[in-house]
Order: C-alpha cells, then sequence, then structure tokens
C-alpha cells in the first residue's frame, strides 16, 4: 500500500479518472530494467522516478563525460569522472526516495543479458547501436518480455514496443541499417531531441505498466524535430524471422 507522504506526492495521477489508486498501486509494485544511461536513458528514468516506479534496473558501462552534459540530464558538473549509474542512482534516489534502484556497471552482451532480465517486467533500451538493440531483442524475445526500444539522432527519433509472440525488432529491420554508423558522438544531437524521446519512452512505459496499454504494439513510431511531426508506421510478424518465427505464435 501507499503511506501517506506517497498518496501526497502521486496525487495529481491518482486524481485521473483513467489513472486512479490502482493504476499507482501497480506502478509502485512494477520493476523495470533500463538499458544505457544516456540521452534516452536520463530522461526516461526520470520519468519514471517522477511517477513513482517501485523498482529500476539500470545498466551501463560508462563515465560522465563533458560532452554528456548537454544532453543526459541526471548528471552534473560534480559528476564528471564517475560511473554512470553511480551519478544515475544518486540523482534518482533524489528524485524518488521510495525507489529501489540496482546500478550495474557493465556492457550489456550475450552473457550477461539474461541475468539482467531476472524479475523484470518491462525492459526500455536506448542504447545507441544496432548491435546491441539486436542483442536486447533476442533475449527478450527469449524470455518473453515486453521491450520498449527507442533510438535519437539529430532531430529525429523512433521507437516501438515488441511484445511477446508479436513482431521482433528482427521483423523490423531484419539486417542493420546502413547508417548504423550514425551515432551522437559522430553525428550530433539537439538536447531537446533526446529529452523527447526520452520522455515518451517513459510515456509508453507508464501506459503499459499502469494501465496495460500497448499503442505502439507493432508499430514504428517516428518524430521528426525539425517539422514538430510524427507518424506512425505498422509492421507484421515475419513467419521467416531468424529470431521470433520459432517462439509461440499465438
Amino acid at each position: 500500500m501507499l503511506d501517506d507522504a506517497q498518496l501526497l506526492r502521486f496525487s495529481r495521477q491518482i486524481l485521473l479518472p483513467d489513472w486512479d489508486i490502482d493504476a499507482q498501486l501497480k506502478l509502485s509494485q512494477a520493476r523495470v530494467l533500463m538499458i544505457g544511461m544516456g540521452g534516452l536513458g536520463c530522461p526516461a528514468a526520470t520519468g519514471l522516478a517522477r511517477a513513482g516506479l517501485g523498482y529500476l534496473r539500470i545498466v551501463d558501462f560508462d563515465t560522465v563525460d563533458e560532452s554528456n552534459l548537454q544532453r543526459q540530464t541526471l548528471f552534473i558538473t560534480q559528476d564528471l569522472g564517475q560511473p554512470k549509474v553511480t551519478a544515475a542512482k544518486r540523482s534518482l534516489h533524489a528524485i524518488n526516495p521510495w525507489l529501489e534502484i540496482d546500478a550495474i556497471q557493465d556492457r550489456v552482451s550475450e552473457q550477461n543479458l539474461p541475468s539482467l532480465l531476472e524479475s523484470v517486467d518491462l525492459v526500455l533500451d536506448g542504447s545507441d547501436n544496432f548491435a546491441t538493440r539486436d542483442a536486447v531483442n533476442k533475449a527478450c524475445v527469449g524470455a518473453k518480455i515486453p521491450l520498449l526500444s527507442a533510438a535519437a539522432i539529430g532531430f529525429e527519433g523512433q521507437m516501438t514496443l515488441i511484445m511477446p509472440s508479436k513482431a521482433c525488432y528482427r521483423c523490423l529491420f531484419q539486417d542493420a541499417p546502413d547508417d548504423d554508423a550514425r551515432r551522437c558522438a559522430d553525428t550530433g544531437v539537439l538536447a531537446t531531441t533526446t529529452a523527447t524521446i526520452g520522455a515518451m519512452q517513459a510515456h509508453a512505459a507508464l501506459l503499459f505498466l499502469g494501465m496495460g496499454l500497448t499503442p505502439l504494439a507493432e508499430r514504428l513510431l517516428l518524430w521528426d524535430g525539425l517539422n514538430l511531426n510524427q507518424r506512425q508506421i505498422r509492421y507484421h510478424k515475419d513467419p521467416h524471422c531468424s529470431v521470433c518465427a520459432s517462439t509461440n505464435s499465438i
């Protein structure tokens, strides 16, 4: 149950007829894995922490660099040189003291993904390369855990929700994109691009965890920050997909 302080903290959400106390309780009991504490992971984790998530496992191998401070909103100048997960945990606890945080400084791989996925209800992937996103997709498909995969570069962002037994990330991107080398360090990204997509990732996670809504299942959301347009593209399960074709299809 929520105590009086928590009821007051989250009262503006609980007042919503479509959210209410039941959704808040579900969120307080939910467990999320956040992959990458960068430009997407920081705003996404912040949104979930402020909303009242109960448990967050964060994983990132990197340390805070000067160039990160332009967009990675959990970090300040005093965090330079510290592990991102350590600085992020401190900032998130300052936002929400009830949030249980498991901070893991490690690079995500096929070897450690099974342990990272243990006892979580949803995975948020904010990594910056296809190889990691592909590995996370494979692990989530195998473990039958929903995955919110997002990416942002320049003035553009995209996001999709991978649900068990439905189309997966490999169905959408059958081969590594030709522009996989495009990363923030090489191409650049506007600070508000990652802030917007990270916030949208947190929003989609709240809809799923609190209300069971999946508006981005088998849909790719594309956001154009220059023209402030967004659209959605439908995609379907590939019967020959090397990742999910062998899983149970309902």
